[in-house]
């Protein structure tokens, strides 16, 4: 269907995950795709730092086993998933509170969903309690408490996608106060998880797409990309077929039949798809709204005598200091530390204070019960626009054409997740093959597009 004077049927602009996704999708149906990344690797935010054998994710994003589009998206077959220790671990009044989920299976391939979600609570001291001092209680309240959570997460990990998106919507916040729990259960572990789920410490998320995030916590198990973050877009542009994928190219312009590049000049084609970050697509599409966005700030730290808490995701239910969750991601995901040390890393949402690192160090040696004075910091990344903000009222599919020819996806065109990436992905190659009258399963002898000679 390649006719001469075109040098791609589509032309995808941006080489994260969604710009990755949807030329798998373009390519096996047979069209002919070009993807222009600017910078010098696919990606975008999913990055990963490579610093003497650790491996330091920029943004960290909490990826759950219950998002199906990462067992089901072409390319990421290979994709090996590290499941945190089911549940989360909760530091309250000085004490750790495993809030475990009956999590089945967890295996490092695991992809497949849990059938239930909290089922205990148990205090594990974090230092020797007096005779006078007083028994700390568990953040989610008495057993009564817990059983009410336990039934509402595991009605919600069961209710259908279109009930659950048939709710009223309102901001995060409000809704919580709205669920029949008690504060301290709402606050001591509802409100610090959908914060770290989120990336929100605010809570002015849509309660639509809280839900959302909560129904993936039941209904699965939290868990890293073995290798780091950066391994879902290399698996994914290593599964297209060689030279689909052209980094260092910066795109100036688009139009509905070609892009115009500082590099290479103007590539033809029959569409283009804008896959950028929400900046990057306002910049090429002007009227694309802008949202507002969430800071994210990851600090890595090492050790060689790391705390005891396993390969829990550690929240701070006092909401005590800068860090809204932290791992020792190295039990988790072994490969992400060389051996003999410790892989500390540690999440701060919304504007750090002046010193970060001070702050987090602090905050953790509460956290962890542990001196950090000699833990050696690897790494503080600090990321603006890491999230998009999804506040009420909050379009969850965004359209993807913006007219014949014309097309965007990434997170800000549905929820700000890997899954809405790899979503707003599929609905826009859709709208492409549509647009083009291909049908999915035509295969087409020459998937490579070539570059133009500079001008």
């Amino acid at each position: 269907m390649l006719e001469p004077a075109y040098q791609a049927d589509v032309v995808v602009v941006g080489a994260g995950v969604a710009g990755l996704s949807a030329a798998h999708r373009l390519t096996s149906a047979g069209v002919t795709t070009a993807v222009l990344e600017a910078a010098p690797c696919v990606g975008g935010r999913m990055a990963t730092e490579k610093v003497d054998g650790f491996r330091l994710d920029r943004v960290g994003r909490l990826l759950t086993t219950a998002c199906p589009d990462l067992r089901l998206s072409p390319g990421l077959d290979g994709l090996v998933l590290r499941p945190f220790a089911p549940g989360v671990l909760l530091h309250s009044d000085g004490r750790h509170h495993s809030a475990g989920a009956s999590a089945a299976g967890g295996g490092a391939r695991s992809t497949g969903g849990a059938r239930g979600a909290l089922h205990v609570v148990r205090a594990l001291a974090s230092a020797p309690r007096t005779a006078s001092a007083p028994r700390a209680s568990a953040p989610l309240g008495t057993p009564v408490d817990q059983a009410r959570l336990n039934q509402s997460l595991t009605r919600l990990a069961h209710l259908p996608l279109e009930r659950v998106l048939a709710r009223p919507e309102s901001a995060t916040a409000q809704s919580l106060a709205g669920r029949g729990l008690p504060a301290r259960t709402v606050d001591g572990f509802l409100r610090p998880l959908l914060a770290a789920l989120l990336c929100d410490p605010e809570l002015t998320t849509s309660s639509r797409c809280a839900d959302l995030a909560l129904r993936a916590f039941a209904a699965g198990r939290l868990c890293l990309p073995e290798g780091g973050a950066d391994v879902l877009p290399e698996l994914l542009a290593r599964a297209l077929p060689p030279g689909t994928v052209h980094t260092g190219v910066r795109v100036t312009s688009v139009s509905t039949t070609s892009v115009t590049t500082a590099e290479h000049g103007v590539f033809r084609c029959r569409a283009v798809l804008v896959a950028t970050d929400a900046r990057g697509a306002a910049e090429l599409l002007p009227g694309l709204r802008v949202p507002d966005f969430h800071p994210v700030t990851v600090v890595h730290h090492t050790t060689d005598a790391p705390p005891q808490t396993g390969a829990a995701l550690l929240l701070d239910a006092d909401r005590g200091g800068p860090v809204a969750h932290t791992a020792v991601v190295s039990r988790v995901d072994p490969t992400r530390a060389p051996a003999g040390r410790a892989l500390i890393s540690s999440t701060v949402l919304g504007t750090p204070p002046p010193d970060v690192d001070t702050a987090v160090r602090l905050h953790l040696a509460r956290l962890y019960g542990t001196s950090t004075a000699r833990w050696e910091t690897l790494a503080v990344h600090h990321t603006p626009d890491a999230v998009p903000a999804m506040r009420p009222p909050y379009d969850l599919r965004k359209p993807v054409r913006i007219l014949a020819g014309l097309y965007v996806c990434g997170d800000h065109r549905d929820t700000s997740t890997v899954q809405g990436a790899l979503d707003s992905a599929e609905r826009a190659a859709t709208a492409i093959l549509t647009d083009l009258g291909v049908a999915g399963s035509m295969h087409h002898s020459d998937p490579v597009a070539t570059l133009p000679t500079a001008a």
